[in-house]
């Protein structure tokens, strides 16, 4: 097979992350690595350290130890907009979309680190501002088509539902044109039907060249979407494997399913 070379590449790599907050572990010495073509997830019950482990990968928290690395580079320490130069786009647990602008409006926001436009520019409305806007118009049409969210480009964001405004948001992260994707908790506050439409997206997205990681707390959507999967508790990792793996491992169930839940029923 003609990608298995590239499939195989490491993308985003943790190694020997730590985050300690006075006296409390957060992060543990915690190791990962995202192969290119990956849905990655990352699981774990409330306070196992999952978004304080995202906010160091994308360069909203440093951490006290260890080294993240991209496509083979460190980028431990960068600030979260020149990770997001390198090609690393993430949204956020709480949904942070502009509800009184439109779709579309939404989705040029996340071309800005693309234009090259100043203030100025903007008042005189200058040839690289004109340039900018057909530029960022143009980039954000070709995703919005490719997405299916092309005929809600001109309604209020604030006006969809809630499982299409989380798709406004994914859509405005990927007008970075991002290597990996990260998503933190994207199916928070979605009935069963807005989270299989957005499974259903996710695995679009990978299928049309995009590597994700995602944190969810949904067991049946990070079982069902995701092929390798870190599991994290009290800040350490347990396993990092496939989901079958993830899934006959006595830790997790005690530590994700307690109570004697088989980890069976998380699957569809």
């Amino acid at each position: 097979m003609a990608e298995q070379g590239a499939h195989n590449a490491a993308l985003l790599q943790a190694q020997g992350i730590c985050k300690y907050f006075g006296g409390l572990k957060a992060v543990e010495n915690v190791d990962m690595t995202i192969r290119q073509g990956d849905i990655f997830g990352i699981i774990g019950p409330n306070g196992a350290g999952k978004t304080t482990f995202f906010n160091i990968c994308t360069g909203n928290c440093a951490p006290t130890k260890g080294h993240i690395f991209f496509c083979g580079e460190d980028i431990t320490g960068l600030s979260p907009e020149s990770v997001a130069q390198k090609r690393i786009a993430r949204t956020f647990q709480n949904l942070q979309i502009f509800r009184f602008m439109t779709v579309l409006e939404n989705v040029k926001i996340g071309c800005h680190i693309k234009t090259r436009s100043n203030m100025a520019d903007a008042i005189f409305h200058t040839r690289t501002f004109r340039q900018d806007e057909t530029y960022t118009t143009e980039k954000s049409l070709e995703i919005l088509r490719r997405i299916g969210l092309y005929d809600c480009k001109d309604t209020l964001a604030g006006n969809l539902a809630y499982g299409m405004q989380r798709k406004v948001e994914i859509a405005r992260a990927l007008a970075l044109d991002p290597k990996i994707l990260l998503l933190d908790e994207p199916a928070a506050g979605m009935n069963p039907l807005e989270t299989n439409s957005l499974m259903a997206f996710i695995k679009a997205l990978n299928a049309d060249g995009y590597t994700i990681a995602v944190i969810e707390h949904d067991m049946k959507f990070v079982m069902n979407a995701c092929n390798r999967i870190l599991v994290l508790n009290f800040g350490q990792k347990i396993l990092e494997g496939t989901p079958a793996e993830v899934k006959a491992n006595p830790e997790v169930q005690s530590a994700y399913f307690g109570k004697g839940m088989a980890a069976g029923e998380a699957i569809k």
